[in-house]
């Protein structure tokens, strides 16, 4: 019989209790296919596949002229493996700070940030980097290209950072990933000769290529005109459909939000269902 866990700690108290059920480690039937296998875990026993992230009672606080004042409070999320999840609200409301937590940029004040099995408040400085680097892509509102490198440049800087050669199949991934995005003609270009659309599909591309388990978008729409925005949001709508990326999304569009399968509101420093 399947069951809920509240924390991925519950769940690997539960597995081990199971270290001898056969049912509980039973492999899949052999019609299930690769692309299959995560959703066939889910619906055998929900709990075997842990959350990409997972927020439990999460605060992140700061001091302002003596009092504390709560960007986040208390929040409990969790993004299942293949999922896309917006979340909606004014600015200010402590979206950006929700995601900067689940992407380990910054560490709660209490509460816990799991990342897989991995808790970010007992990780050093360097491991937290390598976990960015490696199993997170980062989309942003400004785009942050590097204005003196290249289209493709810009995209192979992940594997440039984890120190990766740009030969053979990391090149053709690349190539791959400019042609994901409509912008294998223009690889040669410089940031200042695209335009907004342009330069944030690069920045689309960047974050996959390293292929990271979790795709963070911060408000990605919001520097640019509608029609380029809905390029960009079938852009990760169609990595999320098609690719199984988790895609954390935060916008304040109620419009944009439609393009994800989950829609939360920040309501008093919390995520809750829209």
């Amino acid at each position: 019989m399947s069951r809920a866990f509240r924390s991925c700690s519950d769940f690997r108290a539960h597995r081990a209790g199971n270290a001898g059920n056969a049912e509980f480690f039973s492999a899949p039937p052999a019609s299930q296919t690769a692309l299959s296998l995560v959703h066939w875990y889910t619906e055998a026993n929900q709990t075997r596949v842990p959350p990409v992230v997972e927020l439990i009672q999460a605060s992140k606080t700061y001091s302002s002229n003596g009092s504390v004042v709560y960007a986040v409070r208390e929040a409990d999320l969790a993004l299942e493996p293949g999922s896309f999840t917006a979340i909606v609200g004014r600015s200010g409301c402590g979206k950006s700070t929700l995601l900067n937590l689940a992407g380990a940029v910054d560490l709660p004040t209490s509460g816990e940030v799991r990342i897989g099995e991995q808790s970010t408040c007992r990780m050093n400085d360097r491991d937290l980097s390598r976990l960015r680097r490696t199993r997170i892509g980062f989309v942003f509102q400004f785009f942050n290209l590097l204005p003196t490198l290249t289209v493709l440049e810009n995209v192979a800087v992940p594997l440039w950072l984890d120190r990766k050669n740009m030969a053979g199949d990391l090149e053709q991934r690349v190539a791959s990933l400019l042609d994901l995005v409509g912008l294998q003609a223009k690889s040669r270009h410089f940031p200042h000769q695209l335009s907004g659309g342009e330069m944030q599909r690069v920045a689309i591309a960047r974050a996959l290529v390293h292929e990271p388990a979790l795709v963070i978008a911060d408000e990605p729409t919001g520097n640019l005109d509608s029609g380029n925005a809905a390029v960009v949001l079938g852009l990760l709508e169609r990595i999320n459909r098609e690719m199984g990326r988790t895609v954390l999304m935060a916008t304040h569009s109620r419009e944009a939000a439609e393009f994800a399968s989950r829609v939360l509101a920040m309501r008093d420093g919390r995520p809750v269902n829209s």
